[in-house]
């Protein structure tokens, strides 16, 4: 499924700088993190291809809940250490899965969803949540792709008072 809508080229890094500075202009000068989230994932859901749902999960208390996405109705709770976004909270690093049926733990939410790219979402040192991208093609995320993630990840951040 591709929901592309812009002309982002991403067989380099080149793409990935360009829709980050675009993510990083569209969020300047906004400080409330939903409404960053919520531009950041319609942004980057019609930008990047083979994506079937991308969105925010925030921390609260010992887990992490839904915030803004794109996509199917989603998982509402995940627990910290379950599933992809659970770990990668625990962690505090971004997990890569080439194949989510592999994945000891993983939580269904869409069974169209192959493959899957979780990014902690770090301020100073505390989490604030994960920045999640699903896939319905195996293997769909890589080193590139964590980067440029990793980038507009470290922009929402930022840019939002939490």
């Amino acid at each position: 499924m591709t929901h592309a809508t812009h002309a982002y080229d991403f067989s380099d890094a080149a793409g990935w700088d360009t829709l980050a500075r675009d993510a990083e202009a569209l969020i300047a000068g906004e400080r409330d993190a939903i409404a960053n989230m919520a531009n950041v994932a319609a942004l980057l859901y019609g930008a990047l291809p083979d994506v079937n749902w991308l969105g925010f999960y925030l921390l609260r208390g010992d887990g992490l809940v839904l915030g803004p996405f794109q996509g199917r109705p989603a998982c509402v709770r995940i627990p910290l250490g379950r599933g992809v976004c659970g770990t990668a909270a625990l962690e505090r690093r971004t997990v890569i899965v080439p194949d989510v049926h592999e994945f000891p733990g993983h939580i269904v939410c869409d069974s169209a969803s192959n493959s899957e790219i979780v990014v902690p979402l770090i301020d100073g040192g505390t989490l604030r949540g994960v920045f999640d991208v699903d896939s319905p093609r195996r293997a769909r995320f890589d080193a590139c792709d964590a980067a440029g993630l990793e980038r507009v990840a470290r922009a929402v951040v930022a840019a939002s008072d939490w």
